[in-house]
């Protein structure tokens, strides 16, 4: 009846994943991707590019070096953008390579063009001048999103950048402002951080990444000023741009730059995919609004990744296409996105964590108690030369099972998972303690995290038993 059993719009780790997976079980797949390349967002201009050239400034500028060593690298600033841009253009290739030989080896058909839709089951694509019609029993839509452009900036790419078009920049600008302290713009801040550029990190908000547990969030804006010459303006939003790059603040203040970056979020990739004709409705800047199995209010018609809006991870993404074609196609195979969801932040130093905050769980009415690692007390912290890290566990306090797990510092976004899979089996933090780790290693932390926490319950109980007339030092 359709000429495919499913069309996929969009090449990124959703649409791949998603064409991949109903491929698997032998479904008849079509993928239409507009870009002459793969990988959509995440590897072209998101995700992939811009850790890469977070790795490539911490190594050309020889930060860690400067900090252990006592050594000074002094980046050439008409060398340092050809070593970056390099490095980055580099992976991006090895990337298309491997999202095309999986594409290849599931059979999946490719199309290159625009897609729209004409009905709920057929769609056009739009190649130059020419236009080809096919059809599907069912269509993932996996378009992703791009950088929201407030109009109140005039972007030429050049002094007034989006995440994208920061890429492209031919020369390490003599200094920086960004507009907007979310997740995009603190990891570019501490990118061009490194790389010596004095930054100006401008937002109306009091409070930085407030998703974030606090504790953390101090860590890295004393990392941030101190190793990185980056300057908050927090409770101070933009109200005008003058002569290009300078700012004037909601505080009367007037921030100068030679680049500004302005990373104000996202909007989904849907005005052109003519969803009217399909009646698929939408929500905030353009995002297709979902059921729990990523269906939607259109039958057929399923949506994964940025398109949906939060938590437009390329991790979550994957899982959310995977599971979305599971249920389009009745696979009996993976049913739900995991609710355990590591969440990674690439500043200078990193952030990852998975599960609730401390403040969350206070707020929940939850009897918690909290137990830290500092890589300061660690043989591996000392000889990196990462004393600032932590690891931070959240637990019940009275049945230890482990409610979240915080870290800040070198490889928290690797560590990390040693925590999630101990939430995911709904484990406790004697997982931790009953468990041999290399020495000497961060992830032994864990270990020392958990006995913290167990001494300050135990703290907590001896204060308790003692009433309220008992001092710290009797105690």
């Amino acid at each position: 009846m359709y000429d495919y059993d499913l069309i996929v719009i969009g090449s990124g780790p959703a649409g791949e994943k998603g064409a991949a997976q109903a491929a698997w079980f032998g479904r008849r797949v079509a993928l239409i991707e507009k870009l002459p390349v793969t990988g959509g967002a995440c590897v072209n201009t998101g995700t992939v590019p811009s850790k890469t050239l977070r790795e490539a400034a911490l190594q050309l500028s020889g930060l860690k070096q400067r900090e252990v060593y006592g050594l000074d690298f002094a980046l050439q600033r008409n060398v340092g953008i050809a070593a970056l841009t390099n490095r980055r253009i580099q992976v991006i290739e090895r990337q298309h390579e491997q999202i095309e030989a999986n594409l290849v080896r599931h059979r999946v058909e490719r199309y290159h063009g625009k897609a729209r839709f004409l009905s709920p089951h057929e769609l056009l694509i739009e190649n130059g001048g020419s236009g080809q019609r096919i059809t599907a029993d069912v269509v993932l839509i996996a378009t992703g999103s791009s950088p929201y452009r407030p109009p109140l900036f005039p972007f030429d790419g050049v002094t007034i950048c989006d995440s994208d078009s920061i890429l492209e920049l031919d020369r390490i600008p003599r200094s920086l402002a960004v507009v907007g302290a979310g997740v995009i713009g603190c990891e570019y801040a501490s990118i061009f951080g490194a790389l010596g550029v004095p930054v100006h990190l401008i937002d109306g908000r009091h409070e930085l990444l407030p998703h974030l547990d606090r504790e953390l969030v101090s860590v890295l804006l004393a990392a941030m000023s101190r190793r990185l010459n980056v300057t908050p303006h927090l409770g101070a939003g933009v109200k005008g741009v003058r002569e290009g790059v300078e700012l004037e603040l909601d505080d009367d203040s007037v921030v100068n730059a030679d680049v500004v970056l302005v990373a104000a979020g996202r909007s989904s990739n849907t005005a052109d995919l003519g969803l009217e004709a399909a009646g698929v409705t939408t929500g905030i800047r353009g995002a297709i609004e979902v059921n729990e199995r990523f269906q939607t209010n259109v039958a057929n018609i399923y949506a994964a990744g940025d398109v949906i809006g939060f938590p437009a991870l390329a991790s979550t993404s994957m899982e959310q296409a995977r599971v979305a074609m599971v249920h389009a196609f009745d696979l009996k195979y993976k049913t739900e996105v995991s609710p355990v969801l590591p969440y990674a932040i690439y500043t200078i130093p990193e952030i990852a964590m998975v599960g609730f905050t401390e403040e969350q769980c206070i707020e929940q009415g939850r009897n918690v108690a909290v137990g830290r690692a500092r890589f300061e007390a660690s043989a591996r912290g000392q000889i990196i030369g990462d004393e600032e890290g932590l690891i931070k566990l959240v637990f019940d306090a009275d049945t230890l099972e482990l409610l979240g797990v915080h870290i800040v510092g070198e490889s928290a976004s690797e560590l990390l998972h040693v925590g999630s899979m101990v939430m995911h089996f709904g484990g406790t933090i004697n997982a931790f303690i009953e468990s041999v780790f290399n020495y000497p290693t961060l992830s032994d932390g864990f270990k020392y995290a958990a006995y913290d926490g167990l001494g300050n319950i135990a703290r907590a109980k001896t204060f308790a038993v003692l009433g309220d007339g008992a001092t710290a030092g009797q105690a």
